[in-house]
């Protein structure tokens, strides 16, 4: 932000500070239940005659809720991600005993690194540890196989100069209790990273599902660019461990739902493109 301060001057001034400060002041207690299970039965009607192999519904990790939540009850970080993570662990139970796959989103994993800017890469990565460990407590007694993990650098518009590397903290994003690994990959800040793998053994019994279309532009992406990056990531970590995937949430990014239909399309074609060339069908 200092380097570009003043185009993060004017977005600010443009868009306005409407933002909500929200605090805690007293011992966290999940109260969403209602809510919750009219969302799962609202998402279970809209599935209904719907062809699909697996359905999933996110909810967010305790690292990039405390991003959002100051705290002045508990006496830590540690104490305050805690409780976060045993008040979430009845949403993330919930989500999966309704037979759907849990996504656990966690943009601020490396999206912090933007506001910690004066630690060294160590100092993150321990900050970034006690999170990661903070949301394997919230999915304990969660099969991995029923668990999605999404992480990013955040997906506002914006120069992105100094994300943190996805090398320096890959083994901490493998070391949450996720079967599936979901990661932005398709944008021009970390598109080369594909390389990580050419260093990195993916685990086994894990799948990738690298971000293969993106919210960073409007831009309709080719298939056969889609079917590339698939096929890259194919050829480093196995066919069977690879499943396309988008970088981040393209509705609120993308100028207009007709582009995000249009790029899932694409993503569809390129998979298919893809697939025959790994398959042979």
């Amino acid at each position: 932000m200092v380097e570009f301060g003043e185009y993060f001057r004017n977005k600010t001034s443009n868009r306005g500070d409407n933002v909500k400060r929200v605090f805690c002041n007293g011992p966290l207690k999940y109260i969403g239940q209602r809510s919750l299970h009219q969302e799962i039965d609202d998402f279970k009607a809209g599935l209904e005659g719907q062809n699909y192999q697996e359905a999933f519904l996110p909810a967010i990790a305790p690292g990039t809720i405390e991003h959002w939540m100051k705290n002045d009850y508990y006496p830590d970080d540690e104490a305050y991600l805690i409780a976060i993570a045993d008040a979430m662990h009845e949403e993330y139970k919930a989500i999966v005993d309704a037979g759907f796959l849990l996504q656990i989103d966690d943009p601020d994993l490396p999206d912090g690194w933007q506001f910690m800017s004066r630690m060294t890469v160590e100092e993150y990565r321990k900050y970034a540890e006690l999170r990661v460990d903070a949301l394997n407590h919230g999915l304990r007694d969660i099969p991995p196989d029923k668990v999605r993990f999404h992480t990013c650098w955040g997906s506002y518009h914006g120069p992105h100069k100094y994300d943190i590397p996805l090398r320096d903290i890959v083994d901490l994003i493998l070391k949450v209790r996720a079967h599936t690994i979901s990661i932005e990959a398709s944008n021009p800040r970390h598109e080369h990273e594909w390389r990580v793998w050419e260093e990195v053994k993916f685990p086994d019994g894990k799948v990738l599902v690298p971000g293969v279309v993106g919210h960073a532009t409007d831009i309709v992406e080719h298939p056969q660019v889609i079917a590339d990056r698939l096929l890259r990531y194919a050829k480093l970590l196995g066919r069977e461990k690879v499943i396309a995937g988008t970088d981040c949430g393209l509705g609120p990014r993308v100028g207009d739902p007709q582009i995000a239909w249009a790029k899932f399309q694409a993503m569809a074609e390129g998979a298919r493109i893809a697939s025959k060339q790994l398959w042979g069908r």
